[in-house]
């Protein structure tokens, strides 16, 4: 499948006239958009490699857009979501945001409004889904590692010397050295400096 240069712009609504009124209105600024008139289509459809923002109404047949959201989160894809509603309160405002909703917008939607939302997304977009390109090759790199490289990388992670991590772990200072190298060299890592920010940043496991 061959992926865009520029995040896409999903919307997955119910209401046809409503999804190309605002397919027109985003093509009239560059911006491409796919529309899905149920969450069962988009999920069916949809490239969770390709970065992209999530517009959806919370009222549809089958799926709801909140039941939408819990499946992409579940599936880690990390697309900002704009709700869309004719019956929006309080309520529903603020479990979509809780949920990691970035607008709640009711309908009718002011364009000019919906059009510096999108745009704002857009670069979040490609930001969120390089971050989660980068973790997961670092994630990717980690799961070559022995389970003694492993203990040393976790004993790195906790701030401990070459000294200390080798008297806890009953071995020389040298055999840490190696242990040390062959972590360097199978991440990929320039410096264990950097591999130690990239995992705490990322929030990986080792």
């Amino acid at each position: 499948m061959t992926r865009r240069e520029s995040p896409v712009v999903h919307i997955v609504d119910d209401d046809e006239d409503l999804r190309q009124s605002l397919v027109f209105l985003l093509k009239s600024v560059g911006i491409v958009a796919l529309t899905y008139p149920d969450a069962a289509s988009f999920l069916a459809e949809f490239d969770p490699g390709e970065p992209g923002v999530v517009i959806v109404d919370v009222r549809m047949p089958g799926l709801s857009g909140f039941q939408l959201q819990e499946r992409l989160i579940r599936r880690d894809y990390p697309a900002p979501v704009i709700f869309c509603s004719a019956h929006g309160d309080i309520s529903l405002s603020v479990r979509a945001m809780r949920a990691g909703a970035v607008d709640f917008l009711e309908k009718p939607y002011e364009a000019q409004r919906m059009l510096e939302i999108v745009q704002a997304q857009l670069a979040e977009a490609e930001r969120a889904f390089a971050a989660q390109a980068n973790r997961r090759r670092v994630e990717e790199r980690l799961r070559s590692l022995t389970p003694r490289e492993r203990d040393v990388l976790r004993l790195v992670i906790d701030g401990l010397s070459r000294q200390l991590i080798a008297r806890r772990l009953g071995a020389s200072v040298k055999t840490i050295d190696v242990h040390r190298a062959g972590i360097k060299a199978k991440t990929g890592a320039e410096t264990l400096g950097a591999l130690v920010r990239d995992i705490l940043s990322f929030r990986i496991s080792v």
